[in-house]
């Protein structure tokens, strides 16, 4: 079965756990939401840190939330070359060995060894959307896009099943200007 997949573009962002939001905002505090994001629970925050590499700096870099169990940094391949840092891609919460930077907020800085990567593409849903779409959870797949004059197809797409998603692809600035993605923009499995 044919069943459109809503496609989004994730721009650069960074997860924190709960010792690295004290260290940057100072103690006991709590995460401020800005807007709820398409997977339930998630959320964009007010709160902007910079992230610093060696070439160069993002001055004010949207946290996302909830807190996690580890600090985790998202940029595009663009992104991390232009302020010089190695970040492989990878699945999110997959950052061993993964590339370094330093984090700045208004109370304090943390230097991460490992936590920047560059997400790997990929589909949420929820196990009834896997069955209609004939994939599972892990399955690597092919998307297309049809734009204006961008039109593609992604390969490389990771399937991540849970009861906890709701169906969407998300892609990479990078990935998104390649494809003339738009918001609203439907993509399709082949």
């Amino acid at each position: 079965m044919d069943k459109p997949i809503l496609l989004e573009t994730s721009a650069r962002h960074v997860h924190v756990s709960r010792e690295a939001l004290e260290t940057l905002f100072g103690p006991g505090y709590e995460l401020t939401k800005k807007k709820d994001l398409s997977q339930p629970g998630q959320f964009a925050c007010e709160e902007r840190v910079a992230v610093i590499g060696p070439k160069g700096q993002f001055p004010a870099v949207s946290i996302l939330g909830p807190v996690r169990s580890a600090v985790q940094v998202e940029l595009s391949a663009t992104d991390a070359r232009s302020i010089g840092v190695k970040a492989p891609v990878r699945e999110s919460g997959d950052i061993a060995g993964s590339g370094a930077c330093k984090i700045v907020g208004p109370k304090g800085e943390i230097e991460i060894d490992e936590g920047v990567i560059i997400a790997k593409r990929h589909i949420h849903m929820t196990p009834e959307d896997a069955k209609e779409l004939g994939v599972a959870d892990k399955d690597v797949v092919c998307v297309e896009v049809d734009s204006d004059g961008r039109s593609l197809v992604f390969g490389d797409v990771v399937v991540r099943v849970s009861e906890k998603f709701s169906l969407a692809m998300h892609i990479d600035t990078d990935e998104s200007n390649a494809a003339g993605a738009v918001p609203g923009m439907m993509v399709h499995l082949i």
